[in-house]
């Protein structure tokens, strides 16, 4: 990556690419062949952070402004002269000085590895709590002093805002502005923080301002209409109508796995202003659900559980239309009545209170099923949200019109350089070299790894399950080792709180109703005797801080108290113990009405179970346990794989469509 560059499009962003199934998998191909060399790989990193580290050495001397002073050469090399090796390891150099002078934290050799992988565009994974989050500073600062916008990208605001606060000092000494995106920021705050030479934000705030950017653009967006404007100071869209991003030049993407996997199995959706519900609609969802109630599940409908969706039957559909005999409206149209009913059933069936959503304040919040936190003013299309609200006796919001819509797939590769980080990536390279053009590069601990597997249990009774896991946290807690219990709902965290209370464990709960308490809950989280109850929001990017007599007595222990869909997500909890060779472990509780097991599990699961478990309570052998979760798990994987390539190929063909109509980017 070297050469100066030149006149560029004002607002960059790669055309879309279109592959075909057969490109994508001779990429993955080309991905798997390219693994097989990760040694020497591996090896060319290892001599590239030894030349920093050997640079390094003559700069502890330099002064704070002869340092600054240096950093602002290497910014105007850089920007003339590209970034050659010699430039990149004489920057990652001050880099490493600036942030052992500013916040007292040096860069071990393989975080050096990893910034150096990044600049290579692969997605380093490096296990959990080996400093990712300053490892991302280093090929940040390269490309910004390089000239070239850094989106560094992750999944919650929490996150964003710690590491940017945290970096501020180490970018200031070398000269660079950083900006932080924070949810409910008016636009000027927006733009003037995406005009930082290194922004931090969320994965979805950034992508709902580049459709904002989208809509303002129009058709303007072309190539040539550009430069044109560039060159004559021609403002294409008035003052009125400013973008907010410089366009799609560089993204580093924490916990990559989650955003470019978990999360793109749904478009991203910008919604206009809702419109007025109106009593002719209230009336409507009312009566969409008083008559699914009715339906019989099994003869009029069935749930397609694996794909997490309902059908109605053709017995349904003619019990529907008998019912609705001389009904006005939208009644009237088959179609449409099966779309209520169906959506209605949905409602009532696939979305439960505390689990899916939360009610606060006499409002429907969806809770984000990968991060665990509230998803403020976002809202499930197409009537199912009103449906919810009328389901739960709430005021019933307007419908609010699609106004752009894009998956992360086709936003992410639209960057010029796309790399990322994260603690789990190899189960899913294959996808990743095929859709992002992404090799994943796995490096080596700083330490070895304190972190013990203490046991997987999977009982035939959930009540059973529960029991064990109240006594595993008081068992750990009274050695004077912390606890952290990861649960998978608002609901579940509840529920084993209700437990804990009545076996007079003292604890703590964090889910999406103490958001704002998080970062003190976290923060006591590492302190003896404390037991943590914590949704998917104590798992990726937290960092658990250790007391010496916790550290003493045994570290962290991390309870599962339900598989997840991924292997992956199960281990970043397990990640939250065992840091940078730390004392540790972590043990497993599931049993056989767990959602997973139900919907994935092989059939005659229970039966099977039941043949061969033994002990009271029943226990189902640690070697079957294990083939049942790993075989419900990859049927899981396979299902949201697939779902993820269709959901591709429909925003493709969607997107041809619009173009077709007039309608298109």
């Amino acid at each position: 990556m070297s050469g100066a560059a030149s006149l560029e499009q004002p607002y960059y962003e790669r055309a879309d690419r279109r592959d075909s199934r057969l490109d994508e998998m001779l990429v993955s191909l080309h991905g798997r062949l390219i693994r097989l060399l990760a040694p020497a790989r591996r090896h060319r990193l290892t001599r590239f952070a030894l030349a920093v580290e050997q640079l390094g050495a003559s700069l502890s001397d330099l002064s704070d402004a002869a340092l600054s002073e240096a950093a602002g050469a290497l910014r105007a090399r850089m920007t003339r002269g590209g970034m050659t090796r010699d430039a990149l390891i004489r920057c990652f150099a001050l880099t490493r000085e600036a942030c052992t002078r500013q916040i007292g934290l040096r860069h071990y050799r393989v975080q050096l590895m990893g910034g150096a992988a990044m600049l290579d565009r692969c997605l380093a994974e490096m296990e959990t709590g080996e400093g990712k989050t300053i490892t991302a500073l280093l090929p940040a600062v390269a490309f910004a002093l390089a000239g070239r916008p850094v989106h560094i990208v992750t999944v919650n605001d929490y996150l964003a805002e710690r590491d940017a606060e945290q970096l501020r000092p180490v970018y200031e000494a070398l000269g660079l502005r950083i900006g932080l995106i924070a949810h409910e920021m008016p636009p000027d705050e927006r733009r003037a923080a995406y005009a930082a030479d290194v922004t931090y934000c969320t994965n979805k705030d950034l992508v709902f301002d580049y459709l904002r950017d989208r809509l303002a653009l129009g058709r303007r967006r072309g190539l040539s209409r550009q430069m044109v404007q560039a060159l004559t100071g021609e403002n294409a869209l008035g003052d009125s109508q400013k973008l907010l991003l410089r366009g799609l030049h560089v993204a580093i993407v924490d916990e990559a796995d989650s955003v470019l996997i978990d999360e793109a199995r749904t478009p991203l959706i910008l919604a206009g202003t809702a419109s007025a519900s109106g009593e002719g609609s209230d009336t409507l969802y009312a009566q969409a659900l008083e008559l699914s109630r009715g339906l019989e599940p099994g003869t009029h409908w069935r749930l397609m559980t694996r794909e997490r969706g309902v059908e109605l039957t053709p017995e349904g559909r003619e019990e529907l239309a008998r019912r609705t005999l001389g009904w006005p409206g939208l009644w009237i149209a088959r179609r449409a009545r099966e779309e209520l009913s169906e959506r209605a059933l949905s409602a009532l069936h696939l979305f439960h209170r505390d689990t899916q959503y939360i009610l606060s304040d006499g409002k429907v919040h969806i809770v984000d099923e990968f991060t665990g936190r509230v998803m403020p003013d976002r809202t499930w299309e197409a009537g199912l949200h009103q449906m919810i609200e009328a389901k739960e006796n709430v005021a019933i919001t307007g419908r609010k019109p699609t106004l752009a819509r894009i998956t992360y797939q086709r936003f992410f590769r639209r960057y010029r350089h796309l790399t990322g980080m994260t603690g789990t990536a190899m189960e899913v390279a294959d996808e990743l070299a095929g859709v992002y053009r992404l090799d994943v590069l796995r490096l080596p601990t700083n330490r070895p790894s304190g972190r013990r597997a203490m046991g997987r249990h999977l009982f035939l009774d959930s009540a059973d399950k529960w029991a064990a896991i109240v006594a595993s946290a008081r068992d750990r807690v009274a050695r004077g080792q912390s606890v952290l219990i990861g649960t998978r709902s608002v609901e579940t965290s509840e529920h084993i709180s209700k437990l804990l209370t009545e076996a007079g464990s003292r604890h703590t709960v964090l889910n999406a109703r103490q958001d704002r308490e998080e970062a003190e809950i976290v923060a006591s989280a590492g302190q003896p005797n404390r037991i943590t109850v914590a949704t998917n929001m104590a798992g990726r990017g937290t960092d658990i801080r250790l007391s010496r007599p916790v550290r003493e007595a045994g570290g962290l222990h991390v309870i599962l108290t339900e598989y997840h869909e991924s292997k992956r997500i199960d281990r970043q909890l397990f990640g939250r113990g065992g840091r940078q060779g730390d004392a540790g472990g972590y043990e497993c509780f599931a049993s056989l009405d767990d959602e997973i097991l139900l919907r994935f599990g092989p059939p005659g699961m229970r039966g099977l179970a039941s043949r061969f478990a033994r002990g009271s309570p029943e226990e189902v052998p640690d070697r079957l346990a294990g083939l049942m979760v790993r075989r419900a798990q990859a049927e899981a994987g396979r299902l949201h794989a697939r779902s993820r390539r269709e959901t591709l190929v429909n925003d493709n063909q969607l997107d041809t469509l619009l173009a077709f109509a007039g309608q298109g980017e």
